[in-house]
């Protein structure tokens, strides 16, 4: 799962990347109301954290706009305005939740994994393919009764494999979905992580394999 951050203070905004990654998200961190806009009309985000009072658009300005254009990506205000009356503002601007600072770190994770189960394109906690299956719950991978855990970087990429299954998804797609827009992680890291699912998908005797095609990128097929 893929998540926009969008909060002006810096040291918040980096303590909810860094704890929305302890716990298998990938996210983006922006600091403004219209780089929040930018970033989430690619539609590349499973899911948005957004604050109310930014520079440029305010955040309720932001998801008018990200609404008129047709991006439904489920979003959570954060605001340290606690009156009703702001909540039912940020509500009816076509906010999915809305959470008044300050706020407990486990609550919020809460939220968001409730906000991304009620999505339109509702995600299983089991995706399969062959007789692999990945839990997106306890980041596993297993085969039978084998089970075999998984990093956050390589849960992170069978995630979006397995979403994709027998799709070719560049090194740069899943670099800039994994590790962000802005990241210097070269194609050496990728392939590296790569690399270990492969061992851990042999352990288990999975059916299943992450074939590189040349100058195209990566894809994950069943095995016959």
């Amino acid at each position: 799962m893929r998540l926009l951050i969008a909060e002006d203070d810096p040291k918040l905004r980096k303590s909810l990347v860094h704890i929305f990654e302890l716990n298998y998200y990938a996210a983006d961190g922006v600091d403004n109301g219209n780089d929040a806009y930018e970033y989430a009309m690619t539609n590349e985000y499973d899911g948005i954290v957004l604050d109310i009072m930014m520079p440029g658009m305010d955040g309720v300005s932001v998801l008018k706009r990200l609404r008129r254009e047709g991006i439904t990506t489920p979003t959570l205000f954060l605001s340290a305005k606690a009156e009703v009356e702001s909540r039912i503002e940020g509500l009816d601007a076509g906010a999915d939740d809305y959470l008044p600072k300050p706020f407990s770190m486990g609550e919020l994770l809460a939220r968001v994994r409730a906000m991304l189960r009620r999505r339109d394109t509702f995600t299983p906690e089991m995706l399969t393919c062959s007789n692999l299956t990945l839990n997106l719950s306890t980041y596993e991978i297993s085969v039978g009764d084998a089970k075999v855990a998984l990093s956050g970087k390589e849960f992170q990429l069978m995630e979006r494999l397995m979403q994709n299954q027998s799709i070719i998804l560049t090194p740069d797609q899943l670099i800039t979905h994994i590790w962000g827009w802005d990241s210097s992680v070269d194609t050496s890291v990728l392939w590296v992580h790569i690399s270990n699912i492969r061992k851990k998908l042999d352990a288990l005797g999975a059916k299943v394999s992450i074939r590189f095609v040349r100058n195209a990128g990566y894809t994950l097929e069943e095995v016959l």
